[in-house]
């Protein structure tokens, strides 16, 4: 026989001071979770329930009219039965069930609970922000060309190097500040110094 889940009191509390058309959908959602992932832990984060591994695989939240439900890592789960559909890319937790109804069959929830258990197992792969462009714009290569000596050391240098200016730069809010650094930027390169030059002997 499998064994028996482990239930959080705080959540028995939770389900227990719902609203009545809130509680039969909460049991349902617990028990798809122990079902497709008996090892789980269950918790109160945030004030609602959520169910744990190594990390959060999903929870639910009643709200007054509905019930909402989810998975922590559905942007990375296969959504063949399009429980999913377009919540995952709001928010980890925002699908809606109004009665037992609106849920899947147990046999699908489980399915789901278990692909969020299998991800749970595989580290989460991290998300790269592109870096800008190390590009100069216009106005910033013609300050610099107007320079020979600064247009000289501007070519020795390697792109992570140009895109310190460039961010320098174009990421002032003013055009007064945009100005100012403009002007210092062509004076630092034509004294051979990258933009940090202050920070690299220290």
């Amino acid at each position: 026989m499998p064994a028996k889940p482990t239930l959080d009191p705080r959540v028995d509390a939770y389900i227990e001071a719902a609203a009545p058309f809130a509680q039969p959908i909460l049991e349902k959602i617990r028990a798809a979770f122990h079902a497709g992932a008996p090892d789980l832990k269950e918790n109160i984060k945030w004030g609602v329930p959520s169910f744990e591994r190594e990390g959060i695989l999903g929870g639910m939240a009643v709200f007054k009219a509905h019930v909402s439900y989810g998975f922590w890592r559905a942007g990375e789960m296969e959504d063949p039965h399009d429980l999913l559909g377009e919540v995952r890319k709001a928010s980890p937790m925002r699908i809606q069930a109004q009665s037992v109804k609106d849920l899947p069959s147990k046999a699908v929830l489980v399915s789901y609970v278990k692909q969020a258990r299998q991800l749970d197992e595989t580290p989460k792969k991290a998300t790269k922000k592109a870096r800008p462009s190390a590009k100069a714009p216009a106005y910033l290569t013609k300050a610099i060309q107007a320079n020979a000596k600064a247009a000289a050391f501007w070519k020795t240098l390697a792109p992570g190097y140009r895109r310190e200016y460039v961010e320098w730069v174009t990421e002032a809010k003013r055009d007064t500040t945009r100005d100012k650094r403009l002007e210092q930027t062509v004076l630092w390169l034509s004294e051979n110094k990258r933009r940090n030059w202050k920070y690299e002997n220290c």
